[in-house]
């Protein structure tokens, strides 16, 4: 990578001022490992002011203390606007990119401006809230609506009964999730996105992303049972705006609504040193193949998930581990109809796992395994091409993540971050047909994350 890229990550330590973080350590008080394992990892308090609508605002020192509209410095009343930004900087090294289309590896071994974030970010009223992302794409070179979550919040308390509940209105399923383990915000929470990709995901696995709107009602009862129920719908109409900027020409279009569920079981002891989470989760969705011909039949997506979490937190030691496994019965009735599927229904499966050990909270390694398998397709997966087709027409992939992170301050991280293949796109040598090999596509990937 050039070394442009290490000048520009060092400008970091020294321009970034100590007082910039984000709009709800400015909002709450609180510092930001309080509500993150490490960014954005959340803790049982991170949890808890999610589930509040991210309302929580730390108490003004003589309740006559004038608030600015915009963050002035750390210590001082929590702005009127809680906004904040986000700038990632990266490098991504491909093992091989020989015989491939430059095109397909854009930005190869340079530095790029991979995302720079716009955030409203914290409370609106005491029982509203929002976060709102804005995003500009580096390598695409546009901006566009990212993950959007308001929020309606109260708590009831009576007795025995302690009961946290509210609306979300967001534009990802998962992305009003309150745990790590789903997939808005699971690991790895970045990446390279000049990498070449696997052809194969399921549906939530970002599929629905800034492309729909839902409004769901969520509970947690007693600090130990979570549940949340959400009807999606197509981002269009009245509703665009959760999709703004968007490519309308690929964005998915669904018929009619999609259920999606969520269910959790959680449990924290020791003051929140000790907690973990087992859980299900999935959308059932029918979306038309054309997104510029939303008419005819469709075809049916039927996800579901199981997850668990543990989290150890002390002011010296954190450590987390995570599992989530999803699996998709696809019913293709409208693109197998019209011959881009060899098989009238596919079955698709994800596993993710993965451990992360930090120590005084600055210094952090993660490992994680990933795997997706299931029906051989060729139609459906088989590009025919160079590096993106699978000769056998089989969605199966397997590989590791090794990544070694660095917060030499609150609001900057530094991860180099290594992804191995085992498999890609259904085989270990050879997978494409043109001679190209899983290990090929290995990344090692830089990047400096700047919050503020």
């Amino acid at each position: 990578m050039k070394i442009t890229l290490w000048i520009f990550l060092g400008a970091f330590l020294v321009s970034a001022p100590a007082s910039a973080v984000p709009s709800f350590a400015r909002q709450t008080g609180f510092e930001c490992v309080q509500c993150h394992l490490s960014w954005p990892e959340l803790t049982p308090l991170g949890r808890a002011f999610k589930l509040g609508g991210y309302t929580l605002i730390k108490e003004s020192k003589d309740n006559k203390e004038e608030r600015p509209w915009f963050p002035t410095q750390a210590d001082g009343p929590p702005p009127k606007l809680p906004v904040a930004a986000m700038l990632q900087l990266s490098g991504t090294n491909t093992r091989s990119t020989a015989g491939a289309d430059p095109d397909q590896f854009p930005r190869n071994n340079a530095a790029t401006l991979q995302q720079f974030s716009l955030f409203y970010a914290g409370r609106i009223t005491d029982l509203f809230g929002a976060f709102v992302q804005w995003s500009y794409d580096g390598i695409e070179h546009h901006s566009a609506i990212d993950n959007v979550d308001l929020r309606f919040a109260k708590n009831f308390a009576r007795g025995d009964l302690d009961l946290a509940y509210g609306l979300s209105l967001n534009n990802n399923p998962t992305v009003s999730d309150i745990y790590n383990t789903t997939p808005a915000w699971g690991f790895p929470f970045a990446s390279s996105s000049v990498a070449v990709a696997p052809n194969a995901a399921t549906l939530i696995d970002g599929g629905l992303g800034q492309q729909v709107v839902g409004l769901g009602a969520y509970a947690m009862v007693n600090q130990t049972l979570y549940a949340e129920i959400a009807p999606y719908r197509t981002a269009d109409g009245a509703f665009s705006i959760f999709r703004a900027g968007t490519d309308k020409t690929t964005d998915a279009v669904l018929k009619g609504t999609a259920p999606y569920w969520r269910l959790a079981l959680q449990h924290a002891w020791n003051e929140g040193t000790h907690s973990m989470m087992i859980g299900t989760y999935g959308i059932d969705a029918r979306k038309f193949p054309d997104s510029l011909d939303p008419t005819g039949p469709t075809d049916r997506f039927l996800d579901t998930g199981i997850d668990a979490q543990y989290q150890y937190i002390t002011d010296r030691h954190r450590f987390s581990a995570q599992l989530n496994w999803v699996r998709e019965k696809q019913t293709l009735d409208a693109t197998f109809g019209a011959g881009a599927a060899s098989n009238p229904s596919d079955t698709l499966k994800t596993f993710r796992g993965k451990l992360t050990y930090y120590y005084d909270r600055q210094y952090g390694a993660t490992l994680a395994y990933f795997r997706t398998w299931g029906n051989s397709d060729d139609a459906l997966y088989n590009t025919g091409e160079p590096v993106t087709g699978s000769a056998n027409g089989s969605p199966n992939t397997s590989g590791y993540i090794v990544e070694l992170d660095w917060l030499p301050r609150r609001d900057i991280r530094l991860a180099l971050q290594y992804t191995g293949y085992r498999t890609f796109n259904g085989a270990s040598t050879n997978y494409d047909g043109f001679g190209r090999n899983a290990r090929d596509n290995d990344t090692l990937y830089l990047v400096g994350w700047l919050m503020f």
